[in-house]
């Protein structure tokens, strides 16, 4: 048995222009929704939302007869945990708050297994081994495993080429955000001192020959930031496009 590609990270490492949208539902049915609408990526933020590993396992589960990749946006850099994800099948990580090289290092030590990390091995309890099925496991999950890291600090900008160095990270992905309250703009991420880092970041990384990504939330915004280098964007989330769609289906016949 083959594990399923890894379509996300072969299209990051090429630098093809992906989209994709943030989920926080903790719906197998709303994910399944939405997997139907032709996004390269849906990202599951665990971050953020409401999820344990079951209802996780559930929505990777509801997408995996689609052509969308199941990204998970972890709340911590735990090893533990990313080790479970790992083991319910997740193939790509994002990963929130990486500020130095050495966080990026021991990302990538906790989702390899030996000699390249420290991954324990329990194979036949795992859905990502297909419980023993997948035929030479440990080959398939070394080429198909992503990681995106995450820069949303000051301290992670000042680290920006060290961690963009780090072997095995395929990704670096902005969190507007979180970048412009680190910068003193708290709720103003459209701030000119804001947008000028952001363009500048996403072309310092895109020259580092690292995959380059954002949250944009507005759509005509898309051209910029792929012309600044960025290759992946969320459009959003499914949180808003329902509360918006619901807004304006109001509004239409509002006395």
């Amino acid at each position: 048995m083959q594990l399923p590609p890894n379509t996300f990270k072969s299209s990051l490492l090429k630098h093809h222009h992906q989209t994709g949208l943030f989920m926080g539902m903790n719906s197998p049915v709303s994910a399944e929704i939405l997997a139907t609408c032709g996004f390269d990526f849906l990202l599951i933020d665990a971050e953020h939302g409401l999820y344990d590993l079951p209802t996780l396992q559930a929505q990777l589960q509801a997408v995996a007869a689609y052509p969308v990749h199941g990204l998970v946006r972890p709340v911590s850099h735990d090893p533990a945990l990313i080790r479970q994800l790992l083991g319910i099948g997740v193939q790509s990580l994002l990963v929130p708050m990486v500020n130095t090289a050495a966080q990026a290092h021991a990302l990538v030590d906790a989702m390899h297994y030996p000699p390249r990390g420290s991954r324990g091995v329990g194979t036949g309890l795992e859905r990502g081994a297909r419980w023993n099925a997948a035929d030479n496991y440990f080959d398939q999950v070394a080429e198909r495993l992503c990681l995106v890291v995450q820069i949303e600090s000051l301290e992670g900008l000042s680290n920006l080429d060290a961690i963009c160095a780090v072997p095995g990270v395929d990704g670096v992905f902005i969190g507007p955000n979180d970048l412009a309250a680190a910068m003193g703009y708290l709720g103003q991420v459209r701030h000119p001192t804001v947008i000028d880092t952001i363009h500048s970041t996403l072309k310092r990384i895109r020259a580092s020959g690292k995959a380059a990504g954002i949250f944009c939330a507005q759509p005509e915004h898309a051209g910029d930031w792929h012309n600044s280098g960025a290759s992946f964007l969320a459009l959003g989330a499914d949180t808003a496009l329902l509360r918006n769609a619901a807004l304006q289906l109001r509004q239409r016949v509002a006395p």
